[in-house]
């Protein structure tokens, strides 16, 4: 894949990169960059109007990884909760925010279609700063895909033998500015890295490089580092895939024609509001002023005015047309719907549509959320064998950089919460009619989390409100024997 004479990118992930580009603009809500089609559509005048969009692929990726991530799912090891197990996988967890990697990996993977996620060992800052205050530990960081080049099986296209990270880099050497392409790849047990050079031979009208060839290969820069670890330190986890080819499958790809058309159809509709707010008038002849010739004096385009030369009298009155208005919000409407059941996102979501909640219970609006919680539990899936892998693979690493730990190397079990309010009512039923009207929680921790008070602030509650109860009715209070 990387050899001299050969081109970067391979031919091969073109195609996979520009989507990625594409797609990450739609996101961003830059559509007028990636939809031309509109302006070919429009005339010269029509083409100096303004470019409406909105940005309903930002929606369908943000809801994605908000119900997949928004609530942190909870990861458990070994056989307590305070086990030498869980407290390294916790340690592991908070040291490298993973919550917030997991939710912005679900984000980019839901217009990417795939997300990679990078084990090392070593110091954040990499040296910057002493080890006192950047000590080495494992790191799991995100790896940009646009960059990642898999290696998979002979035979089977949806397995991963190699994981090559490749990026290229513009070193400066005195007046002169070389490419440079610095490539690791990730085998089980080892890493190789080496260094080449490039020239760029394919350049956009925007000075961007697009592609390059390689002609030799850095002496002296090739070297191998043994992990320890019996797998590549990159995990791929795809938004969802086929069984014959390792690359995932995003959310926005198959809906770009939708997208294309909704936005186009909103600058239609903003071109006839424009016309109506600024129409022309007719008014009767001998109206406006004449020149020296007798004629009226007035331009069209300009002033929007001109006469009308008539026997019948002309009332003046601005001049209007029916621009279909009513037949261009319908198709706009019926665009969004098929737009969000293509994208398996139930208007109720968005809080648009037949939106009323009033009165129906969680279990109710659950089954109404059914499209998009199937569309979850599918992403779910790929990131719960991920996740697994990435945290096997750090306490594996860890144990081969610092020696042997104090907990027992296991794979974690995963548990994902749904990304849906609890219904406390609802839930309190159920539990009341399971435990038979016993109470299942104590006045102290009731207090604690309804108020969001401390254990010490609920105990001097509770004393109060015994005080009181105990001055309202003394009689509850009266020990046997007392005279009261």
């Amino acid at each position: 894949m990387f050899s001299i004479g050969a081109y970067y990118p391979a031919p091969e992930h073109r195609e996979r990169i520009r989507r990625y580009r594409e797609n990450k603009k739609l996101f961003l809500g830059k559509h007028f960059d990636v939809f031309q089609r509109v302006q070919n559509k429009l005339s010269r005048r029509q083409n100096e109007l303004l470019y409406i969009s909105t940005n309903l692929p930002g929606v369908i990726c943000k809801k994605s990884a908000d119900f997949l991530f928004g609530e942190q799912p909870t990861f458990s090891a070994g056989k307590s909760d305070n086990s030498a197990e869980q407290t390294a996988i916790e340690r592991l967890l908070d040291t490298n925010d993973l919550h917030i990697l997991n939710y912005e990996s679900a984000l980019s993977n839901a217009y990417r279609g795939d997300s990679f996620y990078k084990i090392r060992y070593g110091q954040e800052y990499g040296g910057a700063v002493g080890k006192d205050v950047d000590p080495f530990r494992v790191i799991i960081e995100a790896q940009n895909p646009e960059f990642v080049f898999p290696e998979t099986a002979p035979g089977d296209a949806n397995r991963m033998i190699a994981v090559h990270i490749a990026y290229p880099v513009l070193v400066k050497c005195g007046d002169s500015e070389d490419w440079v392409l610095n490539v690791e790849s990730h085998y089980p047990g080892r890493i190789v890295y080496a260094k080449y050079k490039m020239e760029p031979i394919v350049v956009t009208v925007d000075n961007e490089i697009n592609e390059w060839k390689i002609y030799a290969e850095l002496p002296g820069e090739r070297r191998e580092v043994l992990t320890g670890v019996p797998y590549p330190l990159v995990v791929h986890v795809p938004n969802y895939a086929t069984d014959d080819c390792w690359e995932g499958i995003d959310d926005l790809s198959e809906n770009k024609p939708l997208f294309d058309e909704i936005n186009h159809r909103l600058s239609q509709i903003a071109s006839i509001l424009d016309k109506h707010a600024d129409p022309a008038m007719a008014v009767p002849a001998g109206t406006l002023g004449e020149d020296e010739l007798g004629n009226p004096i007035f331009r069209v385009g300009v002033d929007k005015v001109f006469e009308v030369m008539s026997k019948d009298e002309v009332v003046p009155q601005y001049i209007t047309w029916d621009g279909q208005l009513q037949a261009a919000f319908t198709e706009l409407d019926k665009l969004v719907k098929l737009l969000l059941i293509n994208a398996e996102i139930p208007e109720i979501a968005l809080g648009s549509g037949d939106a009323g909640t009033s009165g129906a219970s969680g279990l109710a609006i659950k089954w109404r959320l059914n499209s998009i919680l199937a569309k979850i539990n599918r992403k779910r899936q790929y990131y719960n064998k991920t996740l697994k892998r990435v945290l096997l693979i750090a306490q594996l690493l860890e144990v081969a950089c610092k020696g042997p730990q104090d907990y027992e190397v296991t794979i974690p079990k995963v548990k994902f919460k749904d990304g849906l309010p609890d219904d406390e009512t609802e839930m309190a039923n159920i539990m009341s009619i399971r435990t038979g009207g016993k109470a299942t929680i104590s006045q102290k921790s009731a207090l604690m989390w309804l108020d969001d008070l401390t254990e010490e602030q609920a105990e001097a509650e509770l004393k109060r409100m015994n005080d009181e109860e105990a001055v309202a009715d003394p009689a509850i209070f009266q020990q046997p024997g007392d005279d009261g």
